[in-house]
């Protein structure tokens, strides 16, 4: 049993797939928040452009 978990330590075959998923995970993370902020930084200026535009703040 001991000899097991030896060979699990010692192994590195998988260690570079999990480096590659946690640095995905990090990409997708931040493209995520980049984008969230950019939509609603998108949807603020038609709104702004709507208002100047008809005099009116449109409902959602």
């Amino acid at each position: 049993m001991l000899n097991i978990f030896k060979r699990l330590i010692k192994e590195e075959e998988g260690q570079g797939m999990v480096e590659y998923g946690l640095i995905l995970a990090l990409v997708a993370l931040a493209a995520v928040l980049a984008l969230t902020g950019l939509g609603t930084a998108i949807k603020d200026k038609f709104t702004e452009i709507v208002t100047k535009l008809d005099g009116t703040v449109p409902t959602e």
